[in-house]
């Protein structure tokens, strides 16, 4: 498993008071306020600036598409978010609260209320899948043992995979293992869910089915949820809005179809690849 899944996946599981286990104020997850806030983040590495001041909102609901060249800072923006990074200046208010400032351990109960799906989807291979759905239950509830097994056959049902639960990620495709990796990052029932390309290295009918996945877990749970692609087709399918990155900032924000329509040199040229 790649160093970052670990980190994230193994949080700090101090501080569990809920029956998802944060002392986090989840009253303000479902508010009616921004569910994220991104305001001057800059970030550079030696002489590279990666963002430039890059500013978005995410609404309670809504699905952001961020999409960008390689090297323009998408990664980078995700791990800023999930606190993985710290920008160089700038704010990142999560359901309210800044978080740029905070300590690891206050950062935990803020990341329990995130769910994260890794672009290889970072299962433990030694792992079931049923048990890899568990392990954020162990980890940050006082679920019993039953109550766990019940919520783990509910969330794999969600995904299309209560058939496999006995089954090790090895065992099943690249496809199935995105749908585990979805339940996953549902456990906990987050209110913001971060996705770090979802169909890559997928066919073209399995991207369709995980964009549809994506689309019933989005109505079902009503979060807030960014996703990075490079997939012109998924980010049309899933996104109410997108925003384009370039040279380290949001150079376009708004629907598919406005992207489509700019006469910016840029977008024009990036919007007709694959179309």
């Amino acid at each position: 498993m790649i160093p970052e899944a670990q980190i994230l996946l193994d949080a700090n599981e101090r501080g569990a008071t809920s029956p998802t286990g944060s002392s986090f104020d989840r009253s303000s997850v479902a508010g009616a306020g921004p569910a994220m806030v991104l305001r001057g983040l800059y970030k550079s590495f030696g002489k590279q600036t990666v963002l430039n001041g890059v500013d978005l909102t995410v609404k309670a609901g809504e699905t952001l598409a961020i999409l960008g060249r390689s090297g323009t800072g998408k990664s980078v923006l995700l791990k800023q978010i999930i606190g993985l990074q710290k920008p160089d200046s700038g704010s990142i208010l999560v359901h309210g609260q800044e978080i740029t400032g905070l300590a690891l351990e206050a950062m935990n109960e803020i990341r329990k209320t995130m769910g994260f799906l890794f672009q290889h989807a970072a299962l433990y291979d030694s792992m079931s899948v049923e048990e890899n759905i568990a392990f954020p239950l162990k980890r940050h509830t006082k679920m019993t043992d039953s109550e766990q097994a019940a919520r783990v056959k509910e969330l794999l049902a969600s995904v299309g995979m209560v058939r496999d639960l006995k089954k090790m990620p090895g065992d099943i495709s690249g496809g199935m293992q995105k749908r585990v990796g979805l339940a996953r990052a549902l456990a906990l029932e987050p209110g913001i869910l971060l996705l770090d390309e979802p169909t890559a290295g997928l066919d073209p009918i399995t991207s369709g089915e995980i964009d549809e996945l994506i689309l019933k877990l989005q109505e079902e749970h009503h979060m807030a949820s960014i996703v990075v692609t490079h997939d012109l087709r998924s980010a049309k399918t899933i996104a109410d809005r997108i925003a384009l990155l370039h040279e380290g900032n949001v150079l376009i924000e708004g629907s598919f179809e406005d992207l489509e329509k700019s006469d910016n040199k840029f977008v024009s040229e990036f919007m007709k690849r694959d179309s």
